[in-house]
């Protein structure tokens, strides 16, 4: 019987760990870099953490069952809630603002398409105990730097931004008395005509001069076009923190990777402030990263309210857009020595090779007395910097004859210099 990958998987073999561990260890260096902490929690949870958030209808996207002791449980399909449930376990006794990040592996039953697997992993990074909005400006500015570390330059990507507090006060300026219905069709405003669009604002009953507002709205391209719009104090509170948050990166040197673009509402209802997306310049795959301001989370699932502001990258679209632009690492295997032996000596291949190690090299050689020339191939196989022959007759008394694969120097020396010359 031929067992199949479950549909929506990957599996990960050397080549493509290699990968992925370099966008993880990219990850994990911008996160400390920023000075934020990482944090891990359990892969699967009570089923309920996530109906109490988004409802009984969120059930049909997750992976869930009973174990054992007839518990609901879920396999986790983000890991906000998770972050929320902790941050209420510990309550005061974590000393706020938290600046932490997690890469947890995820789980969504939906359906498996380019860009979107039912399985993947995601960086998270979020700031807990903060209602300023320079904690947005600190996220921004963390996706922009790693997106740089990566190798993309500011005409690769761009963050879109806008603000659900914004919407909020400008639907309740125009007489929209059930915001979440509209938030859909706003969302789906970029990929559908100007007239799809008005037609499924009309299918919510605003009326036509609603629906005018509402477009105009939606077609401001800057903050002062924004500011000619609104009247009310709400509004313009909120409008104040998009003006404040575009000086701040202004001053941070990205303003070259953001705009305005009031399209990005983000889909989960538990948003209150200043949204964002990352896309590719082009448009041409799904959001790279997502996130905004969730103040009311914490307090949703049973513990105090507490702001908080965060995003999730995931790898599957941020790999596809490194690979499109010739980003992602060689996959071939790398390290540093290989060790050969004329005469198949493994006594002397093991207690060589204890010591390049000891002196901080990475080191490998065969398992079973094989001929010099699958040797040396096997050397090519796993990418080794150097070849040392452990037993070579051309060395004198005390050194190696060795040979550094990349220009092809041969020589013999002292294993601690060979070791020098290699680092």
């Amino acid at each position: 019987m031929s067992i199949k990958l479950p549909k929506g998987t990957r599996d990960f073999f050397p080549p493509e760990q290699r990968i992925q561990n370099h966008i993880f260890d990219t990850w994990r260096q911008a996160c400390i870099k920023f000075g934020y902490e990482e944090y891990e929690g359990p892969i699967f949870e009570h089923l309920e953490l996530y109906t109490d958030k988004s409802g009984d209808e969120i059930v049909q996207q997750l992976y869930y069952f009973r174990d054992k002791g007839k518990r609901e449980l879920s396999l986790r399909p983000e890991m906000t809630p998770t972050l929320a449930r902790m941050v209420n376990l510990k309550g005061a006794a974590l000393r706020k603002p938290l600046r932490w990040f997690s890469i947890p592996r995820l789980f969504r039953y939906e359906r498996a398409q380019k860009g979107r697997l039912r399985e993947f992993f995601q960086l998270n990074l979020d700031i807990i105990g903060s209602d300023s909005i320079y904690a947005e400006a600190d996220l921004i500015s963390a996706i922009v730097s790693m997106l740089n570390d990566f190798g993309l330059k500011a005409d690769d990507f761009v963050i879109g931004i806008s603000s659900r507090e914004l919407l909020a006060t400008w639907f309740a300026e125009i007489g929209i008395a059930d915001p979440d219905k509209v938030y859909p069709v706003l969302d789906r405003r970029a990929k559908v005509s100007p007239e799809v669009f008005r037609d499924n604002l009309n299918e919510l009953e605003l009326n036509a001069e609603q629906v005018q507002l509402l477009d105009d709205f939606m077609l401001c391209t800057s903050l002062t076009e924004i500011e000619k719009l609104t009247q009310k104090e709400a509004s313009q509170k909120a409008l104040a923190d998009l003006k404040q948050l575009f000086a701040v990166l202004e001053k941070a040197g990205i303003a070259e990777s953001i705009q305005l673009d009031l399209s990005i509402v983000r889909g989960l209802a538990y948003y209150t402030g200043i949204v964002f997306e990352v896309f590719d310049c082009k448009r041409s795959m799904r959001a790279v990263a997502g996130g905004g301001r969730y103040d009311s989370l914490t307090q949703r699932l049973g513990g105090s309210k507490v702001p908080c502001v965060g995003f999730g990258m995931g790898d599957v679209v941020l790999a596809d857009l490194l690979e499109e632009r010739g980003l992602l690492p060689s996959p071939q295997a790398e390290i540093d020595v290989w060790l050969v032996s004329f005469g198949n000596d493994m006594e002397k291949i093991f207690s060589i090779a204890a010591k390049v190690r000891k002196m901080g090299l990475s080191c490998s050689h065969i398992l079973s007395p094989t001929r010099v020339g699958k040797q040396l191939e096997s050397a090519n196989i796993a990418g080794a910097r150097a070849v040392i022959f452990v037993d070579g007759d051309r060395a004198p008394e005390g050194a190696f004859e060795y040979k550094i694969m990349e220009t092809g120097k041969q020589s013999a020396d002292s294993l601690a210099n060979i070791v020098k010359e290699i680092k």
